[in-house]
């Protein structure tokens, strides 16, 4: 399926990489709001081949988060060379590029970036973490200082970036903040790369930007779900694409589907799709219906007190003080966090209930379809 719009957002993030590199980038949104689909489309169709070197790494395959499996997602290991000659290999590494554009471009159209190759014997397996990563940084300045020698800009994505967080070399200092120390200097120090950072994680936002080793180093563009007007026209799109235009939606009836799930895109496609062997209002009705047995449930598992991670500490969130927050959007569908304990919003952010923007300083449910169902669940509880 072809992509649609995003052209704020799209001209937004051309403009970054066309400019030098100065900054880290987040890019966070609630969930399945087109973060990644967005960053793809980018690499794949907007980004020029000739000029840019695009490099994703998707953290979501890490397992149990340990040092191997950061390794394991970030390179493709090269196992059969036998040169620890960093530079040498570097060398090699970007003349390949260079010389295989229609394979790079088939990469980029697939995989939506090169794959990140590294030589084995730099990552020295017989020493200790925190050596290691030196070996690593070091192995990937010097090829970004190559593709830069070589007039084409480095573009480095990271997808999900919060599965680092609890990862620790030797069991002592954290490998996120020392990633982070690397990215910096990257960008707003030596200008070798452009470095995004994609997340869903809101609470992660919230650490990222109360972090002070990334104070006045980063930025964040926000990927929202559609405004009213944009949903409409997606909808439009969406029949065409893939009900290939046999069925016609009135604008009431697109009206209605925006006012119950709002413009999630993962949503409104389910729907669409969903036409093709049922009525508009059945597939409304099962929507709603799921999410509310969802919140619900939860709300009927709550215990009167719950316990939370906040910061590195153990705080405790009484069950009357969750209701009292969900029942702050009963008349509005946005709240301001200054008004919810921190304990609190992290508990239903946890749950995917809530969405937090700490740049905004807002709380909102994340999608229009669980601000309906929060309502519903509490009104048939009698909360």
């Amino acid at each position: 399926m072809k992509f649609f719009n995003r052209e704020k957002e799209i001209k937004e993030i051309l403009s970054v990489i066309e400019s030098e590199p100065q900054l880290i980038y987040f890019v966070y949104g609630p969930i399945n709001s087109g973060k990644s689909a967005l960053i793809r489309e980018i690499i794949k169709n907007k980004l020029d081949k000739a000029k840019y070197v695009p490099f994703l790494i998707d953290f979501r395959q890490i397992g149990a988060g340990s040092f191997e499996d950061f390794i394991e997602a970030m390179f493709e290991v090269d196992y059969t060379t036998k040169i620890d000659d960093i530079k040498k290999y570097v060398k090699d590494f970007i003349n390949w590029i260079l010389e295989n554009t229609d394979t790079i471009s088939k990469l980029i159209s697939m995989y939506s970036g090169v794959p990140l190759q590294i030589p084995a014997p730099v990552l020295k397996l017989e020493e200790k973490e925190r050596r290691r990563i030196k070996n690593i940084y070091r192995y990937l300045k010097e090829l970004f200082i190559g593709i830069r020698e070589k007039r084409k800009m480095p573009v480095l994505i990271l997808d999900e970036l919060q599965m680092l967080k609890d990862i620790s070399l030797n069991g002592n200092r954290s490998l996120l903040k020392s990633f982070f120390q690397f990215l910096v200097a990257l960008t707003k120090v030596e200008h070798l790369a452009h470095v995004f950072c994609v997340s869903s994680d809101s609470l992660f936002i919230e650490y990222v930007y109360s972090a002070t080793e990334l104070e006045g180093r980063a930025k964040y563009i926000l990927v929202d779900d559609f405004e009213k007007k944009e949903t409409l026209e997606f909808i439009d799109f969406l029949t065409k694409e893939l009900l290939k235009g046999k069925i016609i939606l009135s604008k009431k009836e697109k009206e209605k589907i925006y006012e119950l799930v709002g413009g999630k895109p993962v949503y409104l496609i389910s729907i669409i799709n969903d036409l093709k062997t049922k009525s508009l209002d059945e597939v409304l009705s099962y929507l709603l219906q799921d999410e509310k047995a969802k919140i619900k449930m939860f709300l009927n598992l709550l215990e009167e007190e719950e316990k939370i991670e906040v910061k590195d500490k153990i705080k405790i969130v009484k069950k009357e003080e969750i209701i009292k927050t969900l029942k702050k959007f009963k008349d509005s569908f946005v709240i301001s966090i200054e008004n919810v304990k921190p304990e609190v919003y992290y508990y239903l952010v946890k749950k995917n209930i809530l969405f937090l923007d700490p740049i905004n300083e807002i709380l909102k449910p994340q999608s229009r379809l669980t601000y309906h169902a929060i309502n519903r669940a509490l009104k048939e509880l009698s909360l």
